[in-house]
């Protein structure tokens, strides 16, 4: 009898998480269907004469001299398309203007500004970019921001304009190839941009829902014209994924958005191991400034359902084995389906290695291990959701 009931409340727990996990499944597997058909990767081009002066690149940096002189160096390099390359500094302590500076006596394209102190209301790099914005040329047709973590490749700007231009975009986002150096970032990284994956369509895929849309502030060209009649950063303020709400909200004033792959065109160095990539990264990877309540909501049971609990049933179910029958269907169907998402994930393993430099990463193996911590990169997310940060970059808000 007691077997019986063991059996029974196997089954009934099997069914009501095959209740919970198969319609996620199927959302999951109707987006990454998409991927064949997505936008090829941006490639770097060499300008010609229409792109002449049209770009403005804006850079807001706060402490960056550990970091930034890749991005100077890299946007010395590209060609006459870019007017003018304006660093906006929040008070730098660490000699970040210094260095800028020094770029400036070797390319006069650069402008050092330093921002006016922070109003209420707004977040530190929104700001920065407002302000860049708002004392950038008239006369560039678009705006660049990129952030100072970022290593443009030669070419970027004219191949990233060129793509725009033809596609009739009047926004568009890069994603970067991430370079990875210590074995916990290597491990937890990838689980962490997986949960980027599985809530949206495949970069290079246009989405006709204007509160799907995604974006990357690392790389965010727009329209100067599009950015000003929008207020330019106002609208996101007081957002700490400022990116991802400017452009949803650009997108629903109906004008073209876009989000494609980067990883040929520019590399990005965000944080320094596994505990920063957890705190920082992981605390904005929720996008709740961008989203609504309900599709807060939603995404968490997705991501719940076919990333955090796959490798968990599984195992479960490997521990148990010698003690349980499997007899029963739902168990079965259970362990069947939770295989495949296990499955299914090792093998985008394959899809997302170009997104990853891993050249002189130690361990880096551990990357084809990464979908053992997608519990915990579930978690980071939940525990995000439900968190205002109080700190960001250095900058305390109440």
């Amino acid at each position: 009898m007691t077997n019986d009931n063991a059996l029974i409340a196997e089954s009934a727990i099997s069914l009501l998480l095959l209740l919970i996990q198969v319609p996620a499944t199927a959302i999951l597997f109707s987006r990454l269907l998409k991927g064949p058909r997505r936008h090829p990767p941006i490639k770097p081009q060499q300008p010609t004469p229409e792109l002449l002066g049209k770009v403005s690149v804006v850079v807001p940096t706060l402490n960056e001299a550990l970091r930034i002189s890749p991005l100077l160096a890299g946007l010395s390099q590209q060609s006459y398309e870019v007017r003018e390359i304006m660093v906006v500094d929040s008070k730098s302590s660490d000699g970040t203007p210094d260095l800028v500076k020094a770029s400036q006596q070797k390319d006069p394209r650069f402008r050092l500004m330093t921002d006016d102190p922070l109003p209420s209301g707004w977040v530190g790099r929104p700001w920065a970019l407002h302000n860049g914005f708002l004392y950038s040329s008239e006369a560039s047709q678009w705006f660049l921001g990129l952030d100072a973590d970022i290593q443009p490749h030669p070419g970027l700007v004219a191949g990233l304009l060129k793509t725009a231009e033809a596609q009739g975009y009047d926004l568009v986002s890069l994603s970067p190839q991430f370079i990875l150096k210590y074995p916990g970032e290597c491990w937890l990284q990838p689980a962490l941009l997986m949960t980027l994956l599985y809530r949206f369509d495949p970069a290079g895929i246009n989405t006709d829902q204007p509160e799907r849309v995604m974006a990357n502030g690392q790389c965010f060209l727009c329209r100067r014209s599009v950015l000003a009649a929008v207020g330019g950063y106002s609208s996101a303020k007081s957002s700490f994924c400022d990116d991802v709400t400017l452009a949803r909200n650009i997108a629903i004033q109906g004008y073209k958005v876009g989000f494609l792959d980067g990883a040929k065109v520019l590399k990005v160095r965000m944080y320094e191991g596994a505990m920063e990539t957890w705190k920082e990264w992981g605390r904005s990877l929720d996008l709740k400034d961008a989203t609504s309540r309900s599709q807060l909501w939603g995404d968490l049971w997705l991501l719940a359902s076919v990333q955090g609990l796959p490798f968990l049933i599984v195992l479960t179910f490997l521990l148990i084995s010698p003690t349980v029958s499997y007899s029963p269907i739902p168990p079965f169907l259970l362990l069947g389906l939770n295989s495949f998402l296990l499955v299914i994930r090792f093998a985008m393993l394959i899809a997302i290695a170009p997104s990853y430099d891993r050249t002189n990463a130690k361990g880096s193996w551990l990357f084809w291990l990464s979908p053992l911590a997608d519990p915990l990169a579930v978690l980071r997310i939940f525990l995000s959701a439900f968190h205002t940060p109080r700190e960001w970059r250095g900058r305390k808000y109440i």
